[in-house]
């Protein structure tokens, strides 16, 4: 036997527990064949009685014109007719001249007279090798055949993380991909740039790149996951909950029927079983009536009144245990990828505190465990528990008119929503919505009206596409109706010269920073002009990047005159450190109170934000969706920094959110969503956004009347 036959029996796994001297016995049982390409090795349908290893060449597998795999040096075929002898079921075609080894029965039988202890061995190997391998390409049928109907290849070529690889069809994306990412947990699969469950079996060629949580993407689908399982948890205890807001490190738990002093406990140890026990993903994918019954026998009328106004033949329910919901996206594939979270009591109801796995604004560690010590002690809770007490306090505060008012018109849902439009009565709805917004602002403008002899500043801060120039308007509308005389003063004109900027991590300019402003200069004229001074004030060369203290116009407060004053750090107390309080009435805009799917998920105000500016920016200025959503981490960054701590001391909120609107951003918004490229960065938050919008019954923009805030948008 010459070197390059032992070398490709070294190579053989059938081989593997053979040394050097049982290989040498075998190499006189066998017979070498030569192929020039594109010749046939084995033919489908004739009877074959050998066996056959490549020792040197490439060829491929095919049955019926259908590729099924390649084969190299070192790789065994026709092993089961060797022993049985039998029909080929394939054909093996030399891609390139091929050099092979064939064992035929009769040399075989030969060889195991004479070495028993190793045919045996090969024996075994053939039939457990010949399991193993019926089973994956029973698996990858499976996956071709459910899939995409049967694929003209059983091995695809995948781009992982822009490294080219073949694998088998049905290969799991978690069999390609790290379990960590640059420190952060991957939590999902982007297949093509769209976010996968990480058990989605590759069935085609794609791109295949990890999701972590280092991205907002993968934050989603934890936190969509921890949701998942407390609700499971909770079930196992015999509790029925709802989730509430996020409250950015912590979400509301509703209660049915409210929390018991011990319930916080309870579920926080049975959430913590659930995931030392790494409970499976569980699927059903049900036809709409069956997910329907289904889902109103197990009490969740809002997704049964969701999945009634689908576009879609089946739906997705997914479970970690006995408790199955609405799927509506990716999940991590088991329980024990989550990490450290915990319950505790608000009230009548509960709050989950939770970190984030590899996000840098996660709680620390040691915060929860301490927080979980306290809880088991009896001890005061520690800080991150006070805290989320006190913003989810803030946030009931904030969002109860709004969420009363809906109650009552009986649109508890986005199903509940979607059925009022089928039945025709979404008209009523607009104006009864449009109405409510009037009434709130006008109420604004009264309470204004009543303190008019001592407030000279109102302050008017909000995040990214709140509203806020058509809350403005609207205002001064009913400020005037009441008998004052709003003016304008613009923060812009007192940014400091551009040179003088403070720049960000990026090296960006950072015209948010409350260090961009001229605080004294602004701190002087807002003191002189509550006073009733005459004030010339401050303007802003953008061009040139130069502050001029005196370049603005003349402004002096009359008796019924109110300063209105927006800008990012509106809310900020050390903006007016030299006014007296009495003179300040500050206003916090932004949309709050969004409609729940189900008990697990509820659309998120910031998605609500965002699909607002996609439909603005690219409708008005021209700037692609792809874009917008790029930029959109670094807006949101600027709002948790200057806004968002703040929005406590506003003496007025006001919710711009209108019942309806993601009804009609939907005719613009999926259109511009769909223009964003495959291969972009973009491509998951603009899928998941799509998916978002595909659940709203779809109204035309020409229902909304001209004075609404709907109209900055649109």
């Amino acid at each position: 036997m010459d070197g390059e036959a032992l070398e490709a029996l070294r190579r053989a796994a059938l081989f593997a527990t053979f040394r050097d001297e049982d290989l040498a016995q075998l190499g006189h049982a066998l017979a070498r064949r030569d192929v020039r390409a594109g010749g046939t090795i084995v033919r489908e349908g004739d009877r074959g009685r050998a066996m056959f290893l490549l020792a040197r060449g490439r060829a491929h597998v095919e049955s019926g014109g259908i590729d099924l795999g390649a084969l190299g040096p070192g790789e065994v075929f026709g092993e089961i007719a060797l022993i049985v002898g039998t029909t080929r079921t394939a054909s093996v075609i030399a891609d390139e001249d091929c050099v092979l080894m064939v064992l035929d029965q009769e040399a075989f039988e030969a060889f195991a007279v004479e070495h028993p202890t190793l045919a045996l061995g090969m024996l075994r190997h053939i039939v457990e090798t010949s399991s193993a391998r019926l089973a994956r390409m029973n698996e990858s049928l499976g996956h071709a055949l459910r899939e995409r109907g049967l694929p003209r290849r059983i091995e695809v070529r995948a781009w992982v993380d822009g490294e080219p690889r073949t694998v088998r069809t049905g290969t799991f994306a978690h069999e390609l991909l790290p379990a960590t990412k640059d420190g952060a947990p991957v939590v999902a699969a982007l297949v093509d740039g769209r976010a996968r469950s990480l058990d989605v079996a590759i069935t085609s060629e794609c791109r295949l790149e990890a999701l972590t949580t280092a991205h907002w993407e993968g934050r989603r689908i934890y936190r969509r996951s921890l949701g998942l399982a407390l609700l499971e948890a909770g079930a196992r205890i015999g509790l029925r909950l709802s989730m509430g807001a996020s409250l950015g490190f912590a979400q509301r738990l509703i209660v049915e029927g409210g929390a018991r002093p011990d319930t916080a406990a309870r579920l926080g140890e049975a959430l913590e079983r659930l995931i030392a026990e790494d409970a499976s993903l569980v699927r059903e994918g049900l036809g709409v009536p069956e997910a329907v019954e289904y889902l109103e026998r197990a009490g969740q009328s809002d997704a049964a009144r969701l999945v009634r106004t689908t576009r879609q033949t089946t739906v997705t329910l997914a479970s970690y245990g006995d408790l199955f919901m609405w799927q509506g996206g990716p999940l991590l594939t088991s329980t024990g990828r989550l990490g450290e979270a915990d319950v505790v009591a608000d009230g009548d109801h509960l709050l989950l505190v939770f970190a984030v796995p590899g996000h840098l604004r996660e709680a620390p560690r040691e915060t929860m465990a301490r927080q979980r010590l306290a809880r088991e002690s009896g001890l005061p809770p520690v800080d991150v528990a006070l805290r989320a007490r006190e913003v989810s306090r803030h946030s009931v505060q904030m969002t109860e008119q709004q969420e009363r008012w809906l109650r009552t018109l009986g649109v508890g849902s986005v199903g509940d929503f979607n059925q009022r439009c089928i039945a025709g009565s979404v008209g009523d709805l607009i104006h009864v919505a449009e109405g409510f917004h009037e009434k709130s602002i006008g109420r604004i403008a009264d309470a204004l009206a009543e303190r008019a002899d001592e407030v000279r500043v109102v302050c008017i801060a909000g995040p990214s596409s709140s509203g806020k120039t058509t809350f403005i308007r609207r205002l001064r509308v009913q400020l005037q109706v009441n008998g004052l005389n709003p003016k304008g003063l613009g923060l812009d004109d007192y940014y400091v010269d551009r040179d003088a900027t403070p720049k960000d991590e990026d090296g960006d300019f950072d015209f948010e920073a409350f260090d961009a402003l001229r605080l004294d200069l602004l701190g002087d004229h807002l003191a002189r002009l509550a006073r009733g001074e005459e004030v010339r004030t401050a303007h802003f060369d953008f061009r040139a990047g130069k502050s001029h203290p005196a370049g603005g116009p003349s402004l002096q407060l009359g008796d019924r005159d109110l300063l209105m004053l927006e800008g990012i750090h509106g809310l900020n107390p050390a903006l007016y450190a030299r006014l007296p309080a009495a003179k300040i009435f500050r206003i916090f805009v932004c949309p709050l109170v969004q409609l729940p799917f189900d008990r697990l998920s509820r659309v998120h105000a910031s998605d609500l934000r965002l699909l607002r500016r996609i439909v603005r920016d690219r409708h008005g200025r021209a700037q692609p969706a792809a874009e917008t959503i790029l930029r959109w981490p670094k807006v949101r960054a600027g709002e948790r920094k200057h806004i968002f701590p703040y929005q406590h001391h506003a003496q007025e909120v006001f919710d711009t959110s209108l019942v309806y609107e993601i009804s009609v951003l939907k005719v613009f918004a999926e259109r511009y969503l769909l223009e964003v490229p495959p291969d972009d960065p973009a491509q998951a938050t603009a899928e998941r956004l799509l998916d978002l919008l595909g659940e709203w019954v779809t109204i035309y923009p020409e229902h909304v009347p001209p004075t609404s805030l709907l109209r900055e948008f649109i």
